[in-house]
C-alpha cells in the first residue's frame, strides 16, 4: 500500500475541573468555535462541538498523524489558555485531568451530532455524572467511580 488512509471518528467528552469555575453560557459558542479551530490546526475535522457550562462534547475525526492522548491534550491545553484570556472571570479556569473518548460508527454519526446539539435539553433531565457513566457502560469501559470523577 503506497499511502496511509484512515478516517477515525471520535466523540470526546471532558468537564471543567471540580475546583474550577464553569464556562459562562454566553461564552460557549465562541469557546466551541475556538476549539474547532484548534482541531483544524491539527488536521482534524470538527464535526460537532457542544456542551453546557460544566462540560464539553467534541465529535471529530482523529488525524492519522497524532495519538489520541496528544490530540486531546492539545485541545485542552490550548483552549484553557485561550479561555483564561477572555476576561478575569476565567483566571482560575481549567479542564479536568482526564477525558472520555468513544469511537463513533458512520451509522450513528447523525444521532451523535443531534445528541451533542441538544445538550441543554438533555441536561435538564440528566446530570453530567450520570451521562458520563452511561457512555462508559455502553462502551464496555471498566472504571472505578472514585477515580473517574476525581480531578
Amino acid at each position: 500500500m503506497a499511502s496511509s488512509l484512515a478516517k477515525i471518528t471520535i466523540h470526546i467528552v471532558f468537564r471543567v475541573k471540580c475546583t474550577g469555575i464553569p464556562m459562562r453560557k454566553e461564552d460557549l459558542p465562541r469557546i466551541f468555535q475556538y476549539i474547532g479551530g484548534i482541531i483544524k490546526g491539527m488536521d482534524g475535522i470538527p464535526i460537532e462541538i457542544g456542551g453546557v457550562c460544566n462540560h464539553i462534547h467534541i465529535l471529530t475525526t482523529l488525524p492519522k498523524t497524532i495519538a489520541l492522548s496528544d490530540f486531546v491534550r492539545n485541545i485542552k491545553s490550548n483552549s484553557s489558555k485561550w479561555i483564561k484570556e477572555i476576561d478575569s472571570y476565567y483566571a482560575p479556569f481549567c479542564w479536568q485531568d482526564g477525558y472520555g473518548a468513544f469511537s463513533v460508527s458512520p451509522s450513528v454519526l447523525d444521532k451523535t451530532v443531534n445528541y451533542i446539539r441538544n445538550q441543554k435539553e438533555h441536561h435538564s433531565k440528566k446530570c453530567f455524572k450520570d451521562e458520563y457513566k452511561s457512555f462508559l457502560e455502553a462502551s464496555g469501559i471498566t472504571y472505578e467511580e472514585r477515580y473517574a470523577f476525581d480531578d
